[in-house]
């Protein structure tokens, strides 16, 4: 029987900022969420209670309309959520999900990045109703922190590394922006694939040491390196290969270190874009996109060492072969389930501190995910 729940709260986006900083002061509001109301739940939708919520860069992206995919307004931002089902429809078999099963969404299924009926249900927010088949179970050992910062950062980097890089094992990977929480993700099915050796490439010794625990064999701390010269993180690279440089670069961060990164491959390498998120700023708000300065790579290189450069838009693509993503999908929820891979959390926020939670993120100092929670988060 579906238990009666109180009240709550959920954060609210209404319009699309003109501003990064409009954005995170007043663009999203907390408001009073409804009792849930079991009555209203279709037969196959799910009703959860929300534990954890990941503060991800990609909702942070959507509240000035800049972000490729638009929600439909009003929304609740959250990704990617954790939590506990209260209530199923009438079609939704024990079997399947039953109330007080521990579960985790499926933000291509569900939620402001999903393309359904289920986009204003964001994990912002005390309760979310989502499809069944959005829902994934998640085992006891696996906290709602971690549930909610998995599939959309283990599918980036799998996606990056498998379905566009063709990774065969024994080769050597290069991880930008490594201590981020995709970046941890990648190297660690960097090494469940079987790569020889991941190089991590971020800002401050003791942040990388959050990489060589997920299995980062060498680490190279941007602070030291110094940009002024050019060849200088290729020459790190090349100290810590024998002098051949990498297989494969993943970038997730572009900007003035982007074609640094490029130089680190050998002949006949690969570069897998993930995103850029050195070079987001706001070029025109409230919905109208674009971006104020593109990264531009030199084609004079590309051509001079054989080099391969693509993009990798897992989402779209999963959109538009969802078989396939159900494939790789299934291959990460065995790694889940097995315990061969657990993200990082290093911050955790109460929902009533969402802006500080948001401003922490973007401010680019977390080392692995974010939580917001509708209750007070114990200490990590």
């Amino acid at each position: 029987m579906n238990r009666a729940l109180p009240a709550g709260i959920r954060a609210l986006v209404s319009h699309f900022s003109e501003t990064r900083d409009e954005a995170l002061a007043t663009g999203v509001k907390l408001v009073e969420q409804p009792a849930p109301d079991f009555a209203s739940l279709s037969e196959t939708e799910v009703l959860v209670e929300v534990e954890s919520a990941c503060v991800a860069y990609v909702d942070l992206l959507m509240l000035t309309g800049q972000y490729h995919h638009r929600p439909s307004l009003p929304y609740t931002p959250g990704l990617e959520y954790a939590g506990v089902v209260r209530g199923v429809g009438s079609a939704v078999s024990p079997s399947v999900l039953k109330p007080g099963d521990l579960v985790m969404s499926d933000y291509m299924h569900t939620g402001p990045r999903s393309a359904g009926a289920h986009q204003a249900w964001g994990g912002w927010a005390q309760y979310a109703v989502a499809p069944h088949n959005a829902l994934i179970r998640r085992p006891n050992s696996l906290s709602a922190d971690a549930a909610c910062n998995l599939l959309l950062n283990v599918e980036t980097a799998y996606f990056a590394l498998v379905n566009r890089a063709n990774l065969v094992p024994g080769e050597t990977v290069l991880v930008t922006g490594a201590t981020g929480a995709a970046g941890l993700a990648t190297i660690q099915v960097a090494k469940l694939l079987g790569a020889r050796q991941v190089i991590a490439v971020g800002r401050g010794v003791e942040r990388l040491q959050a990489a060589v625990k997920q299995g980062a064999d060498d680490v190279i701390d941007l602070l030291t390196v110094g940009h002024e010269n050019k060849t200088a993180l290729r020459d790190a690279v090349k100290g810590l290969t024998g002098g051949r440089g990498v297989d494969v670069v993943i970038d997730g961060v572009g900007g003035e270190w982007l074609v640094d990164s490029l130089r680190t491959l050998s002949f006949g390498g690969r570069m897998v874009i993930v995103g850029w998120a050195a070079n987001t700023g706001v070029a025109a708000g409230g919905g109208r996109g674009g971006s104020l300065q593109p990264d531009v790579l030199p084609t004079n290189l590309v051509q001079l060492k054989g080099l391969t450069v693509m993009g990798s838009p897992m989402v779209i693509t999963g959109q538009r072969d969802p078989g396939a993503r159900e494939t790789r999908r299934a291959v990460i929820i065995d790694w889940m389930q097995k315990g061969k891979l657990t993200p990082v959390v290093s911050s955790a926020f109460p929902l009533t501190s969402l802006e500080q939670a948001m401003r922490a993120r973007l401010a680019g100092g977390i080392i692995g995910g974010c939580v917001v929670r509708p209750v007070d988060p114990i200490a990590i």
